[in-house]
C-alpha cells in the first residue's frame, strides 16, 4: 500500500521562513508518506541535492544506503522511507564546507512531521545535530553515541555523518563497522520486510 501524502509536507514545501538568509533561495526538501516505516533524519540538503531536487544525492548519500544496507529503489520509495533533515534548505557553503542546518526549520516543523508519520518503526540519525535532538540522553560525544547503538534499538540508531570528512573517525573506531553496522542492517531488514543484506 502506497500510504497517503502527509499535508503537512506540502506546508514544509512552501515554507519560506529563512529565506533571505540562504544564498540558492528556500527550497525545502523532505519526503514520505503516511505507510513510511523508515525515518531518515540528516543535516540539510548539500548543494547537489538543492540543484536536482534529490535528498542524499551524492556520495554520502551512497554511503549512508550502503551502511543502512538498503536499495536506492527503497530508500527513495517515500511510501517506505521518510527523509526529513535537520534543515530543510541548502544553507550555504563555508570554510570547510557546507554550514550548518538553519536552526529555524526542526522547531517549527520536526514535532508536526514526527505526529504524522504514524507508522515509523525505525528512526536513523545521521549527525551531530540529528543525535542533538533525537538522542533519548545526552552524550559527551558522537563516538559516545553511536557506540550505545544497543540501548536505542530497535526503534532509534544514532550514526556518525556519512560525510567522507569523517572518514578518519571510521578509521580510529573499527567497531562501527563490525558491530553497528550489521545490527543497522539487520534492523531496517526487518522493517522492510527484505532478506538480509548483511554485506559489508
Amino acid at each position: 500500500m502506497a500510504g497517503r501524502a502527509l499535508p503537512i509536507l506540502k506546508e514544509v514545501r512552501a515554507c519560506t521562513t529563512c529565506a533571505p538568509e540562504l544564498p540558492l533561495g528556500p527550497k525545502p526538501l523532505i519526503a514520505g508518506r503516511s505507510s513510511a516505516r523508515l525515518l531518515v533524519i540528516g543535516q540539510a540538503p548539500g548543494r547537489i541535492a538543492h540543484e536536482t531536487g534529490k535528498p542524499w544525492n551524492d556520495k554520502s548519500g551512497e554511503r549512508l544506503r550502503q551502511w543502512m544496507g538498503i536499495s536506492d529503489d527503497d530508500f527513495y520509495d517515500d511510501s517506505l522511507t521518510a527523509i526529513m533533515p535537520m534543515g530543510f534548505c541548502f544553507p550555504g557553503t563555508g570554510k570547510s564546507g557546507d554550514m550548518p542546518p538553519r536552526p529555524e526549520c526542526a522547531p517549527q516543523w520536526h514535532d508536526r512531521v514526527m505526529r504524522a508519520l504514524k507508522n515509523v518503526e525505525l528512526t536513523v540519525c545521521a549527525g551531530m545535530y540529528a543525535m542533538k535532538r533525537y538522542a533519548p540522553k545526552p552524550y559527551a560525544s558522537m563516538t559516545e553515541a553511536a557506540s550505545d547503538f544497543e540501548s536505542h534499538l530497535p526503534s532509534l540508531i544514532l550514526l556518525p555523518h556519512p560525510s567522507g570528512r569523517n572518514n578518519l573517525w571510521l578509521r580510529k573506531n573499527p567497531w562501527f563497522e563490525k558491530r553497528t553496522l550489521p545490527a543497522l542492517r539487520q534492523r531496517v531488514c526487518e522493517v522492510l520486510g527484505r532478506p538480509s543484506r548483511n554485506a559489508s
